[in-house]
């Protein structure tokens, strides 16, 4: 039996395009995480792109250190790191191999294990708020840094993947500055989400408290 072309793994190639065609191709596809506690999937409704070491926002701007390795490495894997010593942030590895760059997956409609998703974000006061912004993505899906360089082309048998699901209508995708980014890397309208959705989360400009870049 062979398996709808929906439930099919993006391939590599799909990945190892520039982070700007590969970050709107992402909305709408399905993001699969895995655990022993049962599978959560999500419809990716909102993300962020990253030029790695051409882009003051992003963690691989002044070159490759032990902390952003990952994102140096072949298109199609994780790169999750730690983010004020309280959350973390999943990023897709995309582009040719050593260029660093990189979308964070910021937003996303569960379509599965909504349950799951509720035991680890029971703040969340109803479904569309259960990953609305990329930290609530990470704990609701219980990403840490243990999939750090995850291949997320290996197929939904693995512990995170990610589907060729619906592609989202290029009519329906909107874009804009990054959320909290400062500086020159604040400019750039590489945010990217689905229009009307409820999943999205609100946009917000950086304020002087925050001392880092936000993403990949």
């Amino acid at each position: 039996m062979i398996d709808a072309p929906e439930r099919a793994p993006l391939t590599r190639d799909f990945f190892d395009r520039p982070v700007l065609e590969v970050a709107p191709d992402l909305l709408g596809r399905t993001l699969v995480r895995t655990t022993p506690d049962g599978p959560i999937e999500l419809r990716l409704t909102e993300v962020e792109a990253y030029a790695g070491e051409a882009d003051p926002g992003s963690h691989a701007y002044r070159g490759r250190t032990a902390r952003n390795a990952s994102m140096f490495g072949p298109p199609g894997h994780a790169y999750v790191y730690f983010i004020y010593g309280m959350w973390f942030s999943l990023n897709l590895v995309c582009g040719p191999e050593h260029t660093a760059s990189g979308v964070l997956l910021r937003a996303g409609e569960v379509m599965t294990g909504a349950e799951l998703a509720y035991t680890r974000r029971p703040k969340a006061r109803k479904d569309s708020e259960l990953t609305q912004g990329p930290a609530r993505l990470a704990t609701a899906l219980n990403i840490d840094r243990s999939l750090n360089g995850t291949d997320i082309c290996a197929g939904p048998d693995g512990p995170l993947a990610v589907l060729t699901g619906t592609p989202a209508h290029p009519a329906l995708i909107r874009n804009g500055p990054r959320t909290g980014v400062s500086g020159e890397g604040g400019v750039h309208p590489w945010r990217y989400w689905i229009d009307g959705d409820p999943t999205v989360s609100p946009y917000r400009a950086h304020t002087p408290r925050r001392r880092r870049a936000t993403a990949a």
